[in-house]
């Protein structure tokens, strides 16, 4: 089992191993919302058929590439904490045009040097906006929101450990790093990658010690269509039941009328939240809808995450409450969103807990 090398709002890895109890060892796995891919890479049993799937261009290529390519993503993603870089290559990545359509249309499309300027700058970006185009859409100052107030990123730089280095996995081959910066916070210089990500100086050891990683991640996606588009094209049959039972973890973003940036301990304001979300967010009801449509449907189990209220579900479905980190909202003991969290589980799936037990447990850890 393996973590993801940048944090994700609303990833689910507290709870991962209650999926794969409910879901058993499936021959066929889906995720349309595939985030941090934290419940997939959990995984206990051997894979079989799996698919992926978001509408983030990023985030998909970044599975990609790294499947692909791990030394490529990894000469690109070893680069000191800097905050001039950051937004430098923050303007450089929104304006990849011809990238984004390409990772539409092309399934086997991938952008190594992306990819690893993307995940160097996710483990040091506070907050949302990394990699998004907000309203001026044309400009090349990226950055600016709304009516030009400047909405800059600075690098957390206390002694913490919060800000960037904050939920990161660990990076060495015996799991002693800290993510894709596993050095802890400084100014000294330290070389370029050579070659394909071969180490020099200083720094070699590191650099050796990510590829590592990458390629561990690699070799654990190696079978996995990575698809990048909207949520439901990869649950038609074709994807789904032709290939048996299939486990489907639904992950949506959450219903913004239930949930209000202001108090969301999973921050709706997520990456692949804000390519999806509305004012009433159609999504989080669409999949509900699909997911209850499905349910009866034996060679599927379903697992639908949300928040309590979120989601009015038959009888038959089992809700099970968890609590989860809740990111910076956990700060003030007022957010209590981050103990609404819920997961419906369809009738087809194994068996039954206690909730209030197991929320007891998760609490207590």
């Amino acid at each position: 089992m393996l973590k993801a090398p940048f944090p994700w709002f609303g990833g689910k890895s507290r709870v991962a191993h209650l999926v794969w109890e409910r879901f058993g060892n499936v021959p066929n796995y889906v995720e349309p919302f595939a985030g941090s891919l934290a419940v997939l890479l959990a995984r206990p049993h051997t894979p079989k058929t799996e698919t992926v799937n978001d509408k983030d261009c990023y985030l998909s290529n970044f599975w990609r590439a790294l499947q692909a390519d791990p030394e490529a993503v990894a000469h690109w993603a070893d680069w000191p904490v800097n905050e001039a870089d950051l937004h430098a290559r923050h303007r450089w990545l929104v304006n990849q045009v011809d990238f984004q359509e390409r990772m539409k249309t092309d399934p086997d499309f991938f952008d190594a040097k992306v990819a690893g300027w993307w995940v160097w700058g996710l483990c040091q970006w506070i907050g949302s906006g990394w990699c998004e185009r907000p309203d001026w859409e044309g400009r090349t100052n990226a950055g600016r929101r709304g009516r030009g107030i400047l909405a800059r990123k600075i690098p957390h730089l206390k002694d913490d450990g919060r800000g960037i280095h904050r939920k990161r996995p660990m990076c060495s081959g015996d799991n002693a790093g800290k993510g894709v910066n596993r050095l802890e916070l400084t100014t000294e210089k330290r070389p370029m990658l050579s070659g394909h990500g071969h180490g020099v100086g200083v720094h070699s050891d590191r650099c050796e010690n990510l590829i590592a990683y990458f390629n561990a991640l690699a070799d654990r996606l190696r079978n996995i269509r990575v698809c990048c588009g909207d949520w439901d094209r990869v649950l038609g049959p074709s994807v789904t039941t032709c290939h048996g039972v299939t486990g489907v973890f639904l992950d949506p973003p959450y219903d913004m009328r239930i949930v209000s940036d202001e108090h969301s301990g999973r921050d709706g304001a997520a990456p692949t939240d804000r390519l999806y979300a509305n004012h009433d967010n159609d999504v989080s009801k669409a999949v509900r809808e699909w997911a209850v449509a499905n349910a009866d449907n034996p060679q599927f189990r379903i697992a639908l995450c949300g928040y309590e209220g979120e989601h009015v579900m038959p009888r038959t479905w089992d809700c099970v409450p968890w609590k989860a980190h809740g990111g910076y909202g956990a700060r003030n003991s007022e957010y209590e969103n981050n103990a609404r969290e819920r997961i419906w589980f369809s009738p087809h799936c194994l068996g039954r807990r206690q909730p209030n037990l197991f929320l007891k447990a998760v609490s207590n850890a």
